[in-house]
């Protein structure tokens, strides 16, 4: 269960990623004009700790792009180069925004959805009423089938690209950037679905 807060953030998830985007290499052009969300949803970090969340965006006239964030109440050591941003959060505080590919509770969630076969966490929103429950604007799912999970690893080597490759002791795990109609290149994969697209489309893919 991932709760979300009724908050504001300055600056905004969009505006960081508007800054951030241009700098890498595999994004499609440097025009990002009318950034907008196309969906997003979460997984639930078992300590509570690390917000973890799949999103998507796209500029007009762009492909959509995929980029997983986690976001923390300090700064994750040695991963300057994966900082994305800081944010003011108006019930958190300040928050460190990571492009997510080689956070350990992405890695360790992420994993464990495909291998499992499971689903995005169910998003509980609190309001002046109380919590209630929020559909996210993305469903995804494994295609694994096992009971559990065995770790993910910690990551040896991050290649930066499309996708992004994220090699542990235990995996290699692929991140796919700029979204197509792909097929998966083996069984254990995360598939999404979004308002405008009802056919699942490939997210990330373990090995």
């Amino acid at each position: 269960m991932a709760t979300i807060h009724r908050a504001t953030l300055t600056p905004t998830k969009l505006e960081l990623l508007s800054a951030w985007l241009p700098g890498r290499h595999w994004y499609p052009g440097d025009d990002l004009k009318d950034l907008q969300r196309v969906g997003a949803c979460r997984f639930d970090d078992p300590d509570g700790e690390v917000g973890v969340e799949m999103f998507l965006v796209r500029a007009e006239g762009g492909p959509i792009v995929h980029v997983p964030l986690t976001y923390r109440a300090a700064a994750l050591d040695d991963a300057e180069q994966r900082l994305i941003g800081t944010t003011e959060h108006s019930v958190l505080g300040t928050r460190w925004v990571y492009d997510a590919v080689a956070d350990p509770v992405y890695l360790a969630t992420l994993t464990s959805t495909i291998r499992t076969g499971g689903h995005e966490a169910e998003e509980i929103f609190e309001t002046d009423d109380g919590p209630q429950r929020r559909d996210p604007t993305m469903r995804v799912r494994g295609s694994g089938w096992a009971l559990s999970s065995e770790p993910a690893g910690t990551a040896v080597r991050v290649e930066e690209g499309d996708p992004a490759v994220v090699v542990t002791e235990n995996i290699r795990v692929e991140v796919r950037r700029v979204l197509s109609d792909e097929p998966p290149a083996g069984p254990l994969y995360l598939a999404g679905t979004w308002e405008q697209d009802s056919t699942p489309t490939v997210l990330a893919e373990i090995y």
